[in-house]
């Protein structure tokens, strides 16, 4: 379990506000149920999964960190390291732990960490805080953040949800899915895609290096007479 450590330390360089797609995730110094955690050391050279929460003991944050749980095996066969970030304290974090295990029916501790940040001070720099909601000291709560971040420790997907609105970790994983392999191979995913469906041929490669990278392609016919929707399942 974490110790008594209240502050967040934002690294020298760290500039303020949001974050964009293919930014570099700032480096960091937090406390967590785990222990004091330097955020890129924590990270190393993994994908990994930093999601926030307005608060602990409430109900939608419970069922989240609870499916999260019962996924981790799932992360952890693609690589991916999972953080969560709640805006009480060790003490709050490790007593609510109790609540989500229950809730879960397991026993033991949480698989990943929880990371302190009572002051607001990481979330707000990585574009966390949610305007409208507060709590009932007039604090800024978090909003349901999700940051997919790549082993360069860059930005690859952020997804923000209101307070109101629990996250679909299903669709969490097939992103991760997605993800990887348009990184391994020169493929994009159609909508609705799910891990085995074909894929769809990047429109930087042209027709006859997709043709060469992807012999068994098939080209749907369009009435522009362009040939940009090539799909292939040799991925």
């Amino acid at each position: 379990m974490g110790c008594c450590l209240s502050q967040v330390h934002l690294h020298k360089g760290t500039r303020q506000g949001g974050l964009n797609l293919g930014d570099e995730i700032p480096d960091f110094t937090a406390n967590s149920t785990e222990g004091i955690i330097n955020f890129h050391e924590w990270l190393g050279g993994s994908w990994a999964i930093l999601f926030s929460h307005p608060a602990d003991f409430t109900p939608v944050c419970t069922t989240e960190l609870g499916r999260v749980m019962q996924l981790h095996e799932d992360f952890r066969k693609r690589g991916v390291k999972v953080i969560a970030l709640s805006c009480n304290s060790i003490a709050d974090h490790n007593t609510w732990t109790q609540d989500i295990l229950a809730y879960i029916n397991a026993t033991g501790d949480l698989p990943y960490p929880i990371l302190e940040d009572t002051d607001r001070k990481l979330a707000t720099r990585l574009g966390m805080v949610d305007p409208v909601e507060h709590d009932q000291l007039g604090m800024p709560m978090t909003c349901r953040a999700v940051f997919i971040i790549g082993p360069d420790k860059r930005l690859r997907l952020s997804i923000l949800y209101p307070a109101t609105t629990g996250r679909n970790f299903n669709e969490i994983l097939r992103v991760v899915d997605s993800l990887q392999l348009t990184d391994r191979v020169k493929v994009a995913t159609p909508v609705d895609w799910k891990p085995g469906d074909r894929c769809l041929i990047v429109p930087a490669l042209s027709d006859d290096e997709a043709q060469s990278i992807f012999p068994n392609l098939e080209l749907l016919p369009l009435p522009s007479k362009k040939n940009y929707l090539r799909y292939t399942l040799d991925y």
